[in-house]
Order: structure tokens, then C-alpha cells, then sequence
């Protein structure tokens, strides 16, 4: 019988010629990203189990793990100390406690995402004092400026859409990057000046005037729920501890996939990601041409495997997808049956376990598809 094909494995130029000659070593990734997407990151937590429990648990080298929203809680899950079971424990709160009634309030969603963050950390100083030290762990969000930077309602939230629909780059005028980082004090992270995420951006052309700030036992908490705060769902983060002051929301405005030089850092990249594509911005999603534009990001994505649920996985799965956010929507207050399918969902997706184990012990550099952004 054959086995399930359960990914398709689409690599930049210098990953593809690394792996012909090498094959895909733990020793090899210098870095692990994860998008925003809501309840797609569910379909990686097996996959996060194993690849951080035990493939890159054999080589203990610096690695940068980045995420926005709930990529960004997968991230603080594998650096967590508990190490699979804070990933075993994100997935069961992130299923358990959003148990929302039809058009819940804002305080309502936000009540429910810090059960899930506070569900995943644990103790917060066990949290801080035990993160690996091999690993960077960076958490993404977005500061709101300007009309943004008040009570923000949806009429507010216009001007930066056709802002960014002229040119990404205006968007900067009203959202500021700021990264959280916690750093593993045995072996800070090896970028060409020792920094985190921010060496992932060309400093001399960022229109979101990336602030990098120190993750800690105070701010861990705000950051990450921050970072998984979608505007007029939920509520914006106000002031996290040794942050610029003002509100903060969901990462993934500014990096929805993560589309950042990822060939500044020195070796491969692994992305477990829903999309055989990087899309820059939650606001680009609706914007093909903006996807097509991005021609020039293939430079930074050269060191980059993508690891991506395939066809024939999907069509195994409830209604052939992932679980996404419109399941809140079609199930309505039949919570039960919307949590049953993304728990089938969950089992399914542990096929690529197995396929991307099976991959690694006998590398077949003609499964790897070229990667454009």
C-alpha cells in the first residue's frame, strides 16, 4: 500500500543544491518561522511536537524561531521547558476555551486568547528561566499609529487598507513592528551583528521602524496575546511592560507569512507553513498582483524549505481544508461539532510526521519544488 504523500516540500535555490548534496541535517536550520493564520496552526503542532521533542533536539545549535500570532504561540511552546507538552497544552486550550456566543464582544475573544496563552506558559518565571538556550524566540506585533494609535473602529481601519493598497510601504504610517525577544543566554544568535529579527530587515529601508524589545517574565504574557489580537475581533494590548507605550495588535498585519531576509541568517530555514507561497501582509491576502510583485523577495528566501500540507492530505481532512476561522461562523454555536472536526483534522496532519521523517532519512531532492515568493 503506498505511504500518504502528506507534504509538499517546495525549497529556494541554495536549499535545493544543499540537500542534493547533503541531505536536510538539524545541524543544517539556522532558523524555524510560523505565520499567522488562526486555527491553520493547529494542523503543525505534531509536526512542532516532533520536530522540536526530537529532529532538532539532536543538534543543540542557535537557532532564531519567529512567529506572529498564533505562529508566535507555537514558537513560545517549543523554547518552553515542558517542550511538548506546552504544545500539547496550546492546542487543547486553543479547542477548549473559544466556546463563543454568535458575534461575541471583543473583551470576550480577548478574555478566552489569554486562557489559551496563559494555558500554554504555565508559570511564567518556570517560562522565562527555562526557555532553551540554544534558541532565539521572537514574537511579532504590530503598533498602532496614528488614527490607529485610539479607540480604533472599523471606519478607522480604512485608510490603512487603501494605504496599503497603493504601496505596502504606506502602510508603515500607520503600524510600527515591534519584535519581543527572548534570547538563550548560551549561545546568542548567529546573524552577520549578533541581533535577532531585526537583521532580517533592511534597516535603511523599513517603513515600519522595527523596534526590537526584551521578552520577559513581565511582558511574555502581553506580547504574545498581543500578537494574536485581530482588530475589531478582539482587543488591542495596551502598554506591555518595556515596550513603546500605545496599543498593540496581531502580528500578522505587518507578517502575515514572515516575508523577511531569511538568507541573512547562516543556514537553512524550515517553515511549516499552509501556503505553497509567502503572501508580506494580512492586508496582501486579497491582493494577487501583490503576491507576483514580490519577485524580488526570492533572494531572501534561498536558504528556505517550506513544508506544505499536500492535495491528497487536504482531502482527507473535514470539508477538504484546514480548520480556519470561518468554522466559527458555519458552526455556529455547535461547538462540539466544530471542535470534533478540528480535532479529525489534528489527527490527519500527523501524516506529515511521518512523511517529512521519511524525507529526511531518504532524501529525494526531486520531491523539492521551487520556491517563489
Amino acid at each position: 500500500m503506498r505511504t500518504l504523500r502528506a507534504l509538499r516540500l517546495l525549497a529556494g535555490p541554495a536549499a535545493r543544491m544543499q540537500i542534493a548534496r547533503h541531505g536536510l541535517q538539524p545541524q543544517d536550520v539556522a532558523g524555524v518561522a510560523a505565520a499567522a493564520g488562526g486555527p491553520k496552526g493547529l494542523a503543525f503542532l505534531h509536526l512542532d511536537t516532533w520536530l522540536f521533542g526530537e529532529w532538532l533536539a539532536q543538534s543543540e545549535r542557535p537557532r532564531l524561531l519567529a512567529g506572529a500570532s498564533i505562529g508566535a504561540w507555537r514558537m513560545a511552546a517549543a523554547v518552553h521547558p515542558d517542550g511538548p507538552a506546552a504544545t500539547a497544552r496550546l492546542g487543547e486550550a486553543y479547542l477548549e476555551c473559544q466556546r463563543y456566543r454568535l458575534q461575541p464582544p471583543t473583551h470576550e475573544v480577548s478574555q478566552a486568547c489569554a486562557q489559551v496563552v496563559d494555558a500554554m506558559l504555565g508559570p511564567v518565571p518556570a517560562f522565562i528561566n527555562g526557555a532553551s538556550r540554544s534558541h532565539t524566540l521572537a514574537v511579532i506585533t504590530a503598533r498602532a499609529r496614528g488614527a490607529l494609535s485610539r479607540d480604533a473602529r472599523k471606519r478607522d481601519f480604512i485608510r490603512p487598507a487603501l494605504a496599503n493598497l497603493i504601496s505596502r510601504n504606506r502602510l508603515g504610517a500607520h503600524l510600527q513592528r515591534v519584535v519581543f525577544e527572548h534570547r538563550g543566554a548560551a549561545n546568542p544568535l548567529e546573524v552577520p551583528s549578533g541581533a535577532g529579527l531585526k537583521e532580517l530587515i533592511a534597516s535603511d529601508n523599513d517603513p515600519f521602524d522595527t523596534v526590537q524589545v526584551p521578552l520577559h517574565a513581565h511582558n511574555v504574557a502581553q506580547a504574545l496575546l498581543a500578537s494574536g489580537s485581530i482588530p475589531l475581533v478582539a482587543q488591542a494590548v495596551v502598554n506591555p511592560a518595556d515596550a513603546p507605550t500605545g496599543q498593540y495588535w496581531d502580528g500578522g498585519l505587518i507578517d502575515y507569512h514572515l516575508l523577511l531576509n531569511w538568507s541573512r541568517l547562516d543556514g537553512l530555514v524550515l517553515y511549516p507553513h499552509f501556503a505553497p507561497y509567502l503572501t508580506a501582509g494580512w492586508l496582501d491576502k486579497s491582493l494577487p498582483w501583490r503576491r507576483a510583485a514580490q519577485r524580488g523577495a526570492s533572494a531572501a528566501l534561498s536558504r528556505m524549505v517550506l513544508a506544505v500540507p499536500s492535495p491528497e492530505l487536504l482531502a482527507k481532512l473535514p470539508g477538504g481544508k484546514l480548520p480556519d476561522r470561518r468554522d466559527f461562523h458555519v458552526h455556529g454555536l455547535d461547538h462540539d461539532r466544530r471542535i470534533r472536526r478540528w480535532r479529525q483534522a489534528m489527527a490527519e496532519c500527523e501524516a506529515m510526521v511521518d512523511d517529512l521523517a521519511g524525507f529526511i532519512r531518504h532524501p529525494d531532492p526531486s520531491r523539492l519544488e521551487p520556491l517563489e515568493a
